[in-house]
């Protein structure tokens, strides 16, 4: 699991646009908590301090725990609105967790044991079609990845949903197909040597096909000049 974060803030005192960017010019960030039936809450925080948690790589999908005037409250968050130019916060949702609550998150996965892969050794390629899964997760059971074992895959081989052992208290989002993460694949050097070889069979098949009906044609002439 990740670990949790925590974030001191402070109340936001006025609501709109203006007071918005009077905050951001002061190097604060505006913020919203809200969920678990209770009344949304507006704070700020500090740039500095939410941009080194975005600098985690785990950010959305941490516990962060928001410090006001004293009181802890777990969240996860939900939104990080970027400006289009500079790229820096703008605005952050938090989701409030309540006690048992089960959530919806997209974990990283990580690949172990590729030297164990016959298909790798022999010059494959991992193919990964998913690189993170939506899981359905209780709040204080949050994987910070997925780990697959590739062990064993050889060259045509497919890692499925199915065949992934899930962290306790953790499930798929999607449970109405066994969909694929990754396929071990041939390169595509090997791709093109294999095409290059079938278009050469079909050229020398082509010949000797050219080949066999010469003596008909030639035998249908000869017998055109002997009814003649």
């Amino acid at each position: 699991m990740s670990d949790a974060l925590t974030l001191p803030a402070e109340m936001r005192e006025r609501a709109g646009k203006g007071a918005s960017r009077a905050l951001r010019r002061d190097g604060r960030v505006p913020a919203v908590i809200y969920g678990g039936k209770e009344e949304p809450t507006t704070i700020h925080v500090e740039e500095k301090e939410l941009v080194k948690l975005l600098m985690t790589g785990h950010f959305m999908n941490s516990i962060v725990e928001v410090t006001v005037d004293g009181k802890k409250t777990r969240t996860l968050p939900k939104d990080v609105a970027l400006h289009p130019v500079s790229d820096r916060p703008v605005h952050v949702d938090f989701l409030r967790l309540a006690k048992g609550a089960k959530i919806d998150v997209n974990v990283p996965v990580v690949f172990t044991n590729e030297e164990e892969s016959p298909g790798l050794k022999k010059g494959g390629v991992l193919n990964v079609v998913r690189h993170e899964l939506e899981l359905i997760c209780e709040a204080d059971k949050i994987p910070g990845e997925i780990e697959i074992d590739v062990t064993g895959l050889e060259v045509g081989d497919s890692v499925h949903i199915s065949a992934v052992t899930l962290p306790e208290g953790s499930e798929s989002a999607i449970t109405d197909r066994d969909f694929t993460i990754a396929t071990v694949v041939a390169p595509s050097a090997l791709k093109r040597s294999d095409d290059e070889e079938g278009e050469e069979e079909e050229v020398d098949a082509g010949g000797v096909a050219a080949t066999e009906q010469g003596p008909d044609a030639d035998a249908e002439e000869e017998q055109e000049e002997k009814s003649e």
